[in-house]
């Protein structure tokens, strides 16, 4: 059985490991004023999305999840063709409608596929398999890593699907953000009133930068550090401490709101790939998507592992 992924484009996963596994984007409309942008994880339209240096635009911009037909005609014009299962990886469903929609999709993909797959010469049923990973954008890469590993196994889809929601579960996604009030003007632009007026202003007054974490469906910070290089410095070091005490999948993902170089200057990074080289644990370093940098701003970090229940620390 030839099982394929499909993930959405809120997950941050580097390019060559998509092209290296061939998997499939549903991708985001952007639209920033008149400008309108294709979130599918091509690099070329990342950059071309940083090149237009909207700043402090973008907070207002609108996103449009991959529609109900949207994922309808991905699947029946290619997928369906292709493979004999797929599984679905999208990010939180309490924070974006894709996995609502790719649910609604499957009905419709697995009453009409037969006669797809007949004229290209397939036989057999086709599956689906659809994983919330709980997670949001570097967060969601652990699930997608490890689902990529089972299919490598030779697992069955349901080994597959079973454990792609373990390490959702299990996943811990953090972000740093660099502007307080751009992540609270974008709060505000989609009705979440999370992060207040006051506490913003105070955190830019001192340089203040909350480290943001995505867990099980919830968001929310768990710690504030004086300064994006300390904020960076700190995450870094958890995330070596959390590496050396052994993680349930061997990858750890990082995506940056900029060029990767500047992330991989900040304070802890070398010692954190050095950690990761002793454990024999992947990195999966990228850009950050469109869709991330329109929701936390430019100049943001997110960080992604799966680790057994533990309390961090900030």
């Amino acid at each position: 059985m030839r099982i394929g992924v499909a993930i959405d484009a809120a997950c941050d996963v580097p390019q060559d490991f998509l092209e290296r596994n061939d998997i499939a984007v549903m991708p985001i409309a952007v639209k920033v004023d008149s400008e309108r942008f294709k979130d599918d994880r091509d690099p070329a339209e990342i950059q071309r999305f940083r090149d237009r240096k909207l700043g402090s635009r973008s907070h207002s911009a609108e996103t449009e999840a991959s529609s109900v037909e949207d994922v309808q005609s991905l699947f029946l014009d290619r997928l369906v063709k292709e493979y004999d299962c797929v599984v679905c990886l999208t990010i939180m469903a309490t924070r974006s409608p894709i996995h609502d929609n790719v649910i609604k999709a499957s009905f419709a993909i697995l009453k009409n596929y037969r006669p797809v797959r007949e004229a290209a010469g397939r036989s057999g049923p086709f599956l689906m398999r659809v994983v919330d990973t709980r997670n949001i954008f570097a967060g969601a890469g652990p699930a997608i890593a490890e689902t990529v590993r089972m299919i490598q196994a030779g697992k069955s889809p349901a080994e597959v699907r079973e454990r792609a929601a373990q390490v959702a579960d299990c996943s811990y996604g953090y972000m740093l953000p660099r502007d307080l009030n751009y992540l609270r003007s974008r709060a505000r632009s989609k009705g979440d009133r999370s992060v207040s007026f006051l506490s913003s202003m105070l955190g830019t007054a001192l340089d203040i930068k909350p480290i943001l974490r995505a867990h099980r469906g919830e968001t929310g910070p768990v710690g504030k550090i004086r300064g994006f290089e300390q904020g960076a410095l700190a995450l870094f070091e958890y995330a070596a401490k959390r590496v050396q005490a052994g993680l349930m999948v061997p990858s750890l993902s990082l995506s940056y709101g900029g060029d990767l170089d500047e992330m991989r200057d900040l304070p802890g990074y070398s010692r954190l790939v050095r950690t990761c080289d002793d454990a024999g644990v992947q990195i999966l370093e990228s850009p950050m998507g469109i869709t991330g940098m329109v929701n936390v701003g430019e100049g943001a970090m997110t960080l992604g592992l799966a680790s057994e229940d533990h309390v961090a620390e900030f």
